[in-house]
């Protein structure tokens, strides 16, 4: 069985090794075919240089020219002595009759060639030729007589095997140079493999694709939102609950988060860059726990990574939680106040005063009487008029005037009660904090006015009222005037009466002061779907 070799490097150079040695090699074999077609153009040259130069003979040309056969001899000398000298393989000369004057074969001499004379068109020509001789680079060139008439022609050729050996001879330099640059090669090679090494901190092939299919089901099975943010604003890395809670399309990787998020509270929190923890934002869908971590690496910044987690459900569940909270105060406060009305009774009876007693109790019986019979006639809902009960009883032990509007008037089963009572109790709240601070007297008016088209709801109170700086911000998440522990928990009311207004296509409004005074209009009618402008 064989060993399958692992490292990341060792694979990259290996195969970088094998692809530099097979193009070096091929590029060697190309380079050496073309060196030898170089070498076989210059040897033809070279034969050519040594036929024109026979040609200028004058003894050959006054031989051949007076076809006087006594001097042949002669001509096959001089062939003869510059074959030898010029390192050729031969040097023929053809007459015009085709016979052979000059050959390296003597039995040749005299005897006619089988093909035409090419140089009767008095051009020089080069040619790799395979004759009696063997393979040779050959020239063939025009003879002329003094008088220029043609008499011939003249063919020397040069062995390829002296081609050959000069190739022999310049190869070994240039296969030095090829092998410099294979180990240059595989020198930058083992320097990249290293590098990519280290910039994949050392994991192996296996281990990168094992921790991205770890890292895919890891991202996507969470129930936690998750976001990873490039310094560049652009979004690398989001799961299905992060798209679910933001509403994001399928694919953002690579998108500007500018580009794929409407401008609000949401997208200027994954814009940031600082740290943030535990921030509460709300969406027309969502209460979104938010936390920003931003990442460096090696003293650099790579952006950020935000997490998402849902808490509509807790949220919804906290507000079940204060509704029963705020019956408890208001049992509470009640069982206190009654507490206090037995010992003022008993204490008249004790004193024999029973018709003190007696007055005492006729005006607390009218009183509460009074209250109840205002609630009943104003306020036909059970879960609003409740609402109005537990904050009356809340705003008698802090010291505050609650009334209500003479003009108020709601049926029995109005439209989105739950809305109703959200906004209404984070209102009254609301100007519970704003007048605790204030000397007495302190008050608070709501009025609720329910008609065909819409509810209108209003809520007074004498408190300092809102600066006119401040208006644009206060529906923001996390917006308060609170300062202390009062503040720990602040900012949200007036956010979620904002998202909730908006939700139904409703409107608010705010005056400036002193005291403030919100009116907010709330369709019976309009679809979820419309929106309306939120004026301030």
């Amino acid at each position: 069985m064989r060993r399958r070799i692992r490292k990341l490097s060792t694979q990259m150079f290996l195969a970088h090794l094998v692809i530099l040695t097979a193009s070096t090699a091929i590029g060697f074999l190309l380079f050496a075919t073309t060196a030898r077609g170089h070498l076989d153009d210059e040897y033809q040259t070279q034969a050519a240089a040594i036929a024109q130069t026979f040609a200028q003979n004058a003894s050959v040309q006054s031989c051949l020219a007076a076809r006087n056969a006594s001097c042949e001899a002669r001509v096959q000398q001089l062939a003869m002595l510059t074959a030898q000298k010029t390192g050729s393989a031969f040097v023929v000369v053809i007459d015009r009759d085709s016979l052979r004057v000059s050959h390296p074969d003597v039995a040749l001499i005299g005897k006619s060639v089988s093909e035409p004379l090419i140089a009767s068109d008095g051009q020089v020509h080069l040619r790799v030729n395979n004759g009696s001789t063997g393979i040779t680079a050959n020239a063939i060139v025009p003879l002329y007589s003094s008088d220029r008439a043609f008499i011939g022609e003249i063919s020397v050729g040069i062995k390829e095997d002296a081609v050959s050996s000069a190739l022999l001879t310049q190869l070994p330099s240039y296969g030095l140079w090829f092998l410099v640059m294979l180990l240059l090669g595989g020198l930058a090679s083992f320097g990249l493999s290293t590098l990519l090494k280290k910039r994949t901190f050392g994991l192996e092939l296996d281990e990168i694709a094992r921790l991205l299919q770890e890292r895919e089901a890891t991202l996507h099975g969470i129930r936690e939102g998750i976001i990873a943010i490039d310094p560049a604003g652009r979004i690398s890395i989001n799961n299905d609950e992060a798209q679910r809670l933001l509403h994001l399309a399928g694919n953002v990787v690579g998108h500007r988060v500018d580009d794929v998020l409407p401008p609000g509270p949401v997208r200027d929190a994954l814009t940031g860059t600082g740290v943030v923890t535990d921030q509460i934002m709300i969406t027309e869908d969502f209460w979104i726990v938010l936390n920003r971590m931003p990442v460096t690496l090696a003293g650099r910044p790579h952006g950020v990574v935000v997490t998402l987690q849902d808490h509509t459900v807790a949220q919804a569940l906290s507000w079940e939680l204060d509704g029963e909270r705020s019956l408890t105060e208001s049992m509470r406060a009640q069982q206190h106040e009654f507490s206090n009305r037995m010992h003022a009774i008993a204490g008249l009876l004790e004193l024999g005063r029973t018709e003190e007693a007696l007055e005492y109790l006729h005006e607390i019986r009218g009183t509460a009487a009074d209250l109840d019979q205002t609630l009943r006639t104003h306020i036909a809902s059970p879960q609003i008029a409740g609402l109005m009960l537990g904050k009356t009883a809340e705003a008698n032990e802090r010291g505050i005037q609650l009334s209500l509007d003479p003009e108020t008037f709601v049926s029995a089963a109005p439209d989105r009660v739950q809305a109703l009572t959200t906004i209404l109790g984070n209102l009254i709240d609301n100007a519970f904090d704003a007048v605790a601070g204030t000397p007495p007297p302190r008050r608070i008016q709501v009025g609720i006015l329910e008609t065909e088209d819409d509810f209108r709801m209003t809520v007074i109170d004498t408190g300092p009222g809102v600066p006119a700086a401040l208006l644009p911000q206060m529906f923001r998440n996390g917006f308060t005037t609170k300062r202390g522990s009062s503040a720990g928990h602040s900012g949200l009311g007036l956010a979620l009466v904002q998202r909730t207004v908006a939700r139904f296509g409703g409107s608010i409004t705010v005056s400036e002061g002193p005291g403030a005074t919100f009116v907010i209009v709330l369709p019976r009618s309009a679809s979820e779907s419309e929106r309306r402008t939120v004026t301030i």
